[in-house]
């Protein structure tokens, strides 16, 4: 069992790409290579393979990454399941989980959401794709700079506030305050609570 995630970006043709794509495929090709992997295409469409307990902090990761440009968002689009054909580019291997995927980013347009899932499993769909609906009130609203926190929180667990202040050259309380506002600990919670569920497939 495999997971993949279909994203597009959303007002890519409102913002310079030469900004936010090389910051898209540094993150991918920090976790695998491409374009076995993972691979961009249509100029603001892209397939990612993961492990299944790890995609949903992949799904943050891309998300907060995206949401640090002025007026870019992306829609996630994750499905889980099998892989019969694996082809040395992963636009063209098959199998349920990218069937899965790219079907549910074709619904979620239509929709108006950004983030959803497609399992083999009806239950574990709805209980995931309700609490993605509700933590979606707050991914897409996350600020350029509180996606900016999040992002690097999640790329490095062990840095203190006090460190991530120094570094964004702000001050301590205005990184409490936006890892407040952003929900950061629901956050951690969310990603065990979809661990748990996805060991239910």
């Amino acid at each position: 069992m495999i997971a993949i995630i279909t994203g597009d970006i959303i007002n890519s043709q409102k913002s310079d790409t030469e900004i936010w794509l090389p910051k898209l495929k540094e993150l991918m090709a920090s976790w695998s290579s491409t374009p076995e992997n993972w691979e961009v295409y249509r100029g603001d469409e892209f397939q990612l393979k993961c492990s299944v307990d790890g995609v949903f902090h992949k799904a943050l990761l891309l998300k907060s990454l995206i949401k640090t440009f002025e007026n870019l968002d992306v829609r996630l689009a994750i499905g889980i399941g099998n892989e019969v054909f694996r082809s040395e580019k992963i636009t063209e291997s098959n199998g349920s989980a990218y069937v899965n995927s790219g079907r549910l980013l074709t619904d979620i347009k239509l929709n108006g959401r950004t983030l959803a899932i497609q399992t083999e499993n009806e239950k574990v769909n709805r209980d995931l794709n309700i609490l993605f609906k509700w933590a979606s009130i707050d991914f897409d609203n996350w600020t350029a700079a509180t996606a900016e926190i999040i992002h690097q929180l999640l790329r490095n667990s062990e840095l203190t506030q006090e460190e991530l202040a120094k570094e964004l050259n702000i001050t301590q309380s205005s990184v409490s305050q936006r890892l407040k506002r952003a929900n950061f600990d629901l956050l951690q919670e969310t990603n065990q609570f979809f661990k748990k569920k996805i060991a239910e497939l």
